[in-house]
């Protein structure tokens, strides 16, 4: 009689994971549609079942892993790419799971979902709706291993900061200036052993996940999506040191947690992979290794997010690889000179990212001690090479309890991350994203289009500017004699945009250079950091 009714209770529970499942009929595009099917197995759910479902639309399929997410609950996660019906058929060597039937209904995208972003016109990003994307970036590689309420401080930062995209780590961090032991680990505890010094030594069961710990993840990454931030998501990191063991872990047990966190968060609009960050630090992974693992992420992904590796300083991978959608890199050379960042352009015809180039800070580390200028500086000049410069902020007052935002979170102290949201505003109001125009021989200039310029004079200070444009326009139509300009004074520092008052003619190309009728001049402030903004005007 007792199996009878516990029988019956695990088919109640099947029933009802269903009807909460069926209840959920009308998902939005690249939203988030979830099986949930409850089953008690006897052994380890995390190696035992195998579980899937293939996702049938008007014109496509997708098949989809899924995964166990505790107390006795398997879930399989899709993000819909098309509007209209889906269908759907589980998979699973496990007959209480297997051969489910269902189907929703995927409606337009609303608000601000505007699908995963993807690599556009080979250098830059949009959205899926086609909407334009500019990575302005931020760091905070542990924040969600901090305290709850550093955590809610971080979201509350981030949401009147003006960055969208945000590197972290899915491992704690052991750093010089990163003690925090976090509340939640991602495996379970096998036993806790004394080492040599008699110190306490965690062993963990890699056979089993922890899913409270990914389920913190996954709250964490859909906040940031509330806030219109792009989670870019570091898989494995060097700075464990011996703590925990999470950087020298077996390579069958890396794949396993590749397939366990793909599952799980794939299903996510705002992810981006990126396989590791200074990934030449980790000692027990060659290169060869790494490349199995980019395949294994890539392989896993049946949405293909952006996908990068990123070295220490200067130490670049074969980025041209397929597997990398773009160029993730550490090194602050290309953005020191004028010209410097376009180079890798046409070395890799892919995205460029300087993921880091330096921060924003007072650490006695020569990385972390730019001031704001010099922050917001290597910012613009990727920007105006035709790259993208990720932020971050290292102040640290007391001691490595003090909250340094590039590894905790928390609150800015710093200046920069105001110039980064002023630039981040002026490139969402032109008509598209920058390139130099004329890569070879003007490394001020750059072009966002037919009529539209960025002159850019960093550290350099002038009184004048003779209005003098290049002959090439990039890519673009190049503007013919006749052609009148109008000209805005940004001053980047103090974040003002100041129109000038005279409009400029150009005239006959003169020795591949586009001169206003008259030698007319733009009078500036003596003052670094300015740009001119120009554009074509009747």
């Amino acid at each position: 009689m007792k199996t009878l009714r516990m029988l019956f209770f695990a088919q109640s529970m099947i029933v009802l994971s269903f009807l909460t499942s069926h209840a959920q009929q009308r998902v939005e595009q690249w939203g988030r549609f979830e099986i949930a099917i409850h089953h008690t197995h006897t052994g380890n759910p995390f190696l035992d079942v195998r579980f899937s479902a293939t996702f049938t639309g008007k014109d496509t399929t997708y098949t989809v892993a899924g995964f166990y997410d505790g107390n006795n609950t398997f879930k399989i996660r899709f993000m819909p790419q098309q509007t209209g019906t889906w269908k759907y058929t589980t998979s699973s060597n496990v007959s209480e799971l297997n051969n489910e039937t269902g189907s929703f209904e995927c409606v337009k995208a609303t608000g601000n979902n505007h699908g995963m972003v993807k690599v556009s016109d080979t250098y830059n990003f949009k959205y899926a709706d086609g909407k334009q994307y500019y990575p302005f970036g931020t760091t905070a590689y542990a924040w969600t291993h901090m305290a709850q309420g550093v955590q809610d401080l971080t979201l509350r930062t981030l949401k009147n900061a003006g960055f969208n995209k945000v590197r972290m780590c899915v491992f704690p961090k052991n750093y010089d200036l990163v003690r925090e032991e976090p509340e939640l680990y991602p495996f379970l505890v096998k036993e806790v052993k004394k080492d040599p010094g008699g110190n306490d030594l965690t062993v963990w069961d890699y056979n089993q996940f922890n899913p409270l710990f990914f389920q913190h993840l996954e709250k964490r990454i859909d906040d940031l999506s509330a806030l219109g931030i792009e989670a870019d998501v570091i898989l494995f990191h060097p700075y464990d040191r011996g703590r925990w063991g999470f950087d020298s872990m077996p390579e069958d047990i890396n794949i396993r947690y590749i397939h366990y966190l793909t599952a799980r968060i794939s299903s996510f609009r705002n992810v981006w992979w990126s396989l590791a960050n200074e990934f030449d630090y980790v000692r027990h992974r060659s290169r060869a290794d790494w490349d199995l693992l980019a395949k294994t992420v890539v392989d896993s992904d049946p949405y293909r997010h952006l996908c990068s590796i990123h070295g220490s300083t200067a130490q670049y991978f074969e980025y041209w690889k397929p597997e990398f959608t773009h160029v993730s890199i550490q090194d602050e050379a290309p953005v020191t000179n004028f010209g410097g960042a376009a180079i890798l352009r046409n070395a890799y015809f892919k995205p460029i990212i300087y993921d880091e180039v330096g921060y924003e800070g007072n650490l006695r580390n020569r990385w972390g001690r730019y001031s704001g200028e010099e922050m917001a500086y290597s910012v613009w000049m990727g920007l105006i090479g035709g790259t993208y410069v990720t932020h971050g902020e290292s102040f640290m007052f007391r001691d490595h309890r003090d909250t340094i935002f590039w590894a905790k979170g928390g609150e800015f102290k710093g200046t920069s991350w105001k110039r980064v949201a002023f630039l981040r505003k002026i490139m969402e109001e032109g008509p598209g994203p920058l390139e130099l125009a004329d890569i070879s021989r003007d490394h001020h200039t750059a072009t966002a289009g037919k009529g539209y310029y960025i002159v850019y004079f960093g550290k350099e200070m002038n009184d004048t500017w003779l209005f003098d444009l290049p002959d090439k326009n990039g890519r673009f139509e190049r503007p013919k004699p006749g052609t009148r300009f109008r000209v805005e004074i940004i001053d980047t520092w103090d974040m003002t945009i100041q129109p000038y008052p005279i409009t400029f003619e150009v005239t006959r190309v003169i020795d591949y250079r586009l001169y206003d009728k008259d030698f007319k001049k733009v009078r500036l402030p003596l003052k670094p950091y300015m740009a001119l903004r120009i554009t074509e005007t009747r």
